[in-house]
């Protein structure tokens, strides 16, 4: 923790104290002058003042218990008040602040270990060591508070905290199991490792390329479709489509958004929220349009799948969902993390992602070009999902089953500046 945030945390303890300290003091000063709480109490004789500084426990200016007569502020006139070492309330505060611990989780053979502070803030800037008994020390070696450590065999495990300069660690040791193998629930403490855009350099990592531009032709249909008696028409969006109306957008026809929650690093693997993501899914429910989420995937295994799914699920707590969560699988320039995965682990990480969203109680589906769902995944693996294809022809050549449909990347909607996905769904939405 830097000299910053501890005198922060610092401050932020001595407020609460102080506050308490304050309330107790003016509870005792209504009681003092006997009267009935708020009520005025009746002023003191010559007498009483007189008497006053002779009180047992009394100082220099008829100070009584660290009061002045009723002088609520009497602490600003201690000198050694705000003294660390000349206070016990400060040094206890002080103590507090540099108090740590830890969160420690399971995926699949592994263990992540989160250093959080009373707050339950990530402590970064340190090189924490844990010791996992048995197994010796592991180190925070980038110091951003996280500490992994894989290839564990499954079973119980004891970690600790090693001891730090200036800060205060567990005493006891931390119990965890190892699990056996993915079980596809959300992990709770994914809040921890969520970033914004602040956090990381965008630059290279949100770097998702769509394959389907690529594949395109001349017959790409580019205005906004006719809704039928089984289709909906609708649009899916991003930070890269700025800052929208979506009063405008409803009115222009779109019945549907699928917004874009957030996305993996594709260098560093983060999980990032999209800038636009809360603003959009605001707005979109100010104006009563329904709407689902997608995530760009650059999970590498199913731990990570597992991971990014989490994230999803703590990004979207607060919101209705009518349409589905959507893991978004395509490239990321070439130089992506996951952009070299064979079939089979790109599909496992699929269905791992979807799994662990569809037990938490949504519906999930996976989104792909023609050429992707042709070359680089299982399909037949996915179809319990919904498969959202992506194909800009005016009729799509991909011969599998598919429950939307993306048909262009360069839609205009009023309410939107420039170029937008446009999709026909053929869901069944209540």
């Amino acid at each position: 923790m830097d000299s910053k945030i501890r005198r922060m945390a610092i401050f932020a303890s001595m407020g609460v104290i102080l506050l308490v300290t304050l309330l107790v003091m003016y509870t005792n000063g209504d009681t003092d002058g006997g009267g009935a709480p708020g009520k005025t109490p009746p002023p003191r004789t010559e007498s009483q003042e007189e008497s006053a500084g002779s009180q047992p426990g009394a100082g220099q200016d008829g100070v009584v218990n660290g009061q002045i007569g009723n002088d609520l502020s009497a602490f600003l006139k201690d000198e050694n008040f705000f003294d660390p070492e000349k206070n016990p309330v400060l040094d206890a505060a002080k103590d507090n602040a540099a108090r740590l611990s830890m969160v420690v989780t399971s995926v699949e053979k592994d263990l992540r270990i989160q250093i959080v502070d009373l707050q339950g803030n990530l402590v970064t800037g340190e090189s924490f060591f844990v010791k996992l008994d048995g197994l010796g020390e592991y180190k925070d070696l980038d110091k951003d508070g996280i500490i992994y450590i894989g290839d564990l065999s499954a079973g119980e495990y004891y970690v600790e905290l090693m001891p730090a300069e200036g800060y205060r660690v567990p005493e006891n040791q931390t119990k965890v199991r190892v699990k056996d193998k993915v079980e596809y629930v959300a992990i709770d403490d994914i809040s921890l490792l969520l970033l914004t855009e602040a956090d990381i350099d965008v630059a290279v990592e949100d770097t998702e390329v769509a394959d389907a531009v690529a594949d395109a032709d001349k017959t790409e249909i580019q205005e906004l479709q006719t809704s039928t008696a089984n289709s909906r028409v609708g649009i899916d969006v991003s930070k890269w489509n700025g800052e929208i109306d979506w009063d405008r957008v409803k009115n222009a026809g779109v019945e549907f958004a699928i917004i874009r929650a957030g996305y993996r690093g594709s260098t560093t693997g983060g999980l990032v929220e999209d800038s636009c993501f809360a603003a959009n899914m605001r707005g979109a429910a100010a104006s009563g349009m329904p709407v689902g989420v997608y995530f760009f995937t650059q999970a590498v295994n199913e731990v990570e799948a597992v991971e990014e799914a989490s994230a999803v699920l703590q990004l979207i707590r607060e919101y209705e969902l009518d349409y589905p969560v959507f893991i978004d699988t395509e490239g990321a320039g070439g130089n992506g993390r996951a952009d070299n995965l064979d079939a089979d682990t790109r599909t496992l990480v699929c269905e791992a992602f979807c799994r662990t969203i569809a037990n938490a109680g949504y519906r999930a589906g996976v989104y792909a070009s023609r050429n992707w769902y042709n070359n680089n995944l299982h399909v037949d693996n996915l179809e319990q999902y919904c498969i959202w294809l992506a194909e800009y022809r005016h009729t799509p050549l991909y011969q599998g089953y598919y429950h939307m449909w993306q048909y262009t990347s360069k839609g205009a909607v009023d309410g939107i500046a420039g170029n937008v996905d446009m999709n026909v769904s053929y869901l069944q939405i209540p």
